[in-house]
């Protein structure tokens, strides 16, 4: 499998992980029954937890670019050591994204998003030319 690929799997299962804070939160909060309702959904939760809903809503959008650009790019042989290294520094910012954002760090949660997008262009870049 190409690194491309790989951080592709690797993003996505990381991704497929970040509802579980604000869920368990929500389960110490109200309880298990409650939380599995639709009646606790519009009670309110600590605030990092809604930081790590918003965090995950974040992510999951961002995971639908990532990967479009990447089955591009493997699809049509643009993948290359510049869309490898990209791939790579999306997961990597995607990561440290996610809790520098749960733990409200504004400066840091920017520069982790402006990161992932550099490297969503960078990818982008090495298909259109």
């Amino acid at each position: 499998m190409s690194t491309d690929l790989s951080m592709l799997a690797w993003t996505t299962g990381l991704t497929a992980l970040f509802w579980l804070p604000y869920i368990l939160a929500r389960i110490a909060k109200y309880g298990l029954t409650e939380a599995l309702t639709y009646r606790a959904d519009s009670l309110p939760v600590p605030a990092w937890a809604d930081r790590a809903k918003k965090a995950h809503y974040n992510a999951v959008e961002n995971l639908v670019i990532f990967a479009a650009l990447v089955l591009v790019a493997h699809l049509t042989g643009a993948a290359n050591a510049a869309t490898a290294a990209a791939a790579i520094t999306y997961f990597v910012a995607r990561l440290v994204h996610y809790p520098v954002y749960v733990a409200g760090i504004p400066l840091m949660r920017t520069l982790m998003f402006a990161v992932g997008w550099l490297a969503q262009v960078c990818i982008f870049y090495q298909i259109v030319t």
